[in-house]
């Protein structure tokens, strides 16, 4: 029976198959619709230039505590429908700080290749961890804490090259995002199957920021490694 409660691996958790597949789905609208307000704030930033003065430290004030506030009122409207219209202001909101790099890269001769070439990685990478997370029967919970680790280090290694501007950095930097935000979304799928995850909202928010992550960093490298000038 669909309604019948079972425990799901060695986390226990408690939800029906129903319930969960009702969270899956939900996620996954959701996360599409939240592309549309991040193309929309990418193009406006292109267009505008207004993210255009937002340049080391000054970028990175701005976008730190314009995410983490996102995240924070996130968190507190989540399970009221409030929580997805603060999703989608986040969502604009950090497709407005990607509009600097997209004009950046943008201002190659192939710069319109490379963005769909990233956007087509990171489409693959969510199909493959996707495919993964629906096959793989092992509890994958406790990747959680090296993976939040990893993303604080990661974290720290990026503010520093902010200020000190090396493109070898930018690559390491790159590489080990799209490594930990593949992994991560493999994680988050999986506790959305397994019913570790059972708001949408924020399963929403969690491989939003995986696949942003991913995308940003394959951009980075293929502006670095692929750009052609005119």
């Amino acid at each position: 029976m669909n309604t019948e409660i079972t425990s799901i691996g060695s986390a226990g958790y408690a939800l029906s198959q129903e319930q969960r597949n009702r969270v899956l789905r939900n996620t996954y609208w959701l996360l599409a619709l939240s592309l549309l307000p991040t193309v929309l704030g990418a193009w406006l930033g292109v267009a505008t230039g207004i993210t255009a003065s937002l340049r080391g430290g000054l970028g990175l004030i701005v976008f730190l505590g314009g995410a983490f506030g996102f995240m924070y009122a996130i968190e507190k409207t989540k399970n009221s429908a409030a929580g997805v219209a603060v999703l989608l202001g986040f969502t604009f909101f950090m497709g407005l700080m990607l509009s600097r790099m997209i004009g950046m890269v943008l201002g190659f001769a192939n710069g319109s290749e490379l963005i769909m070439t990233a956007f087509a990685g990171t489409a693959g990478v969510f199909f493959v961890m996707a495919s993964l997370a629906t096959v793989i029967k092992r509890d994958l919970s406790g990747m959680g804490k090296w993976l939040f680790v990893g993303a604080l280090v990661l974290m720290v290694g990026a503010v520093i090259n902010v200020f000190v501007g090396s493109s070898a950095g930018m690559m390491a930097v790159s590489v080990a995002a799209i490594g930990i935000f593949s992994a991560y979304m493999l994680y988050d799928l999986k506790q959305i199957i397994d019913g570790g995850e059972t708001n949408y909202i924020s399963a929403t928010l969690a491989l939003y920021l995986d696949l942003f992550n991913v995308f940003q960093s394959l951009l980075a490298l293929l502006g670095i490694m692929g750009g052609e000038r005119d």
